[in-house]
């Protein structure tokens, strides 16, 4: 990478027999919106899983600001400044929404050098921009599906990340829920950290992404810009199947 901020080098993982991962590259620029989309299996929560540390790949490198961190532990490549999202939400059912956000600043990138009281001030800020300031002081087990999901994103940003991974936060969204959650993550975006987004929802990834990596059986198929890539009859054959890429080149030679 020009700035050698975040890249993916030759990345392979294998579970027994099964190869999750097949020599995956690419790179992440300073301040991009990257959509990694795929059909189911493509593998695109295991790449995640080995940008943030929860999985060693079997071969290849991750490196993040010129530094190699595939073999390292989860909690320091928060500390390097990635944060990543689950899909299944997992939040601390017993504590309030505050302090479940308040733990990540407590101990993310740059809980070291907060007092209890600045990491509870700054889990207010982060709840104002994601819209849960009002159920600051409500238990997490009594959020809703959408307010579970903001307060997943809020706990991720509290752990001052440069590079936050988003791994389907817009599933099981209304289309008023997820107009919302695309402006939330344009104002993190604005706010400069660089989003690495995995979402289904086309109309999403297309409104919001600078660039586009494609996987399918675990492989990468294409890298570029949305529209370009979208058009791209691999990655339709790859979500669609090949019979619907040759019917519709048949329309086009014939129209």
């Amino acid at each position: 990478m020009s700035d050698g901020f975040l890249s993916i080098e030759n990345v392979a993982m294998y579970f027994g027999g099964l190869r999750a991962l097949d020599d995956v590259s690419f790179e992440v620029e300073r301040g991009a919106v990257l959509g990694l989309i795929g059909p189911n299996g493509s593998g695109k929560t295991t790449l995640m899983n080995v940008v943030s540390g929860v999985l060693k790949p079997t071969y290849g490198n991750v490196r993040f600001g010129g530094k190699r961190i595939a073999d390292v532990p989860t909690y320091a490549v928060c500390r390097l400044g990635i944060a990543r999202t689950f899909q299944v939400v997992k939040p601390f059912a017993n504590l309030s929404v505050r302090e479940n956000v308040a733990v990540g600043a407590m101990y993310g990138r740059n809980g070291g050098s907060r007092s209890a009281r600045a990491s509870f001030d700054h889990a207010q800020e982060l709840l104002e921009i994601v819209g849960l300031a009002r159920v600051a002081d409500r238990f997490a087990s009594e959020l809703t599906v959408p307010d579970r999901k903001r307060l997943e994103v809020a706990k991720a940003l509290a752990l001052d990340p440069e590079v936050l991974l988003l791994d389907e936060v817009m599933a099981g969204l209304n289309a008023t829920e997820v107009d919302e959650a695309l402006e939330l993550l344009r104002t993190i975006n604005r706010r400069g950290t660089t989003l690495i987004v995995v979402e289904h929802l086309m109309k999403a990834i297309v409104s919001i992404s600078t660039a586009i990596v494609v996987l399918a059986e675990g492989k990468k198929i294409a890298e570029g810009a949305p529209a370009e890539v979208l058009a791209s009859p691999r990655v339709i054959e790859a979500y669609l199947g090949a019979r619907y890429v040759k019917r519709q080149r048949q329309r086009e030679a014939g129209a």
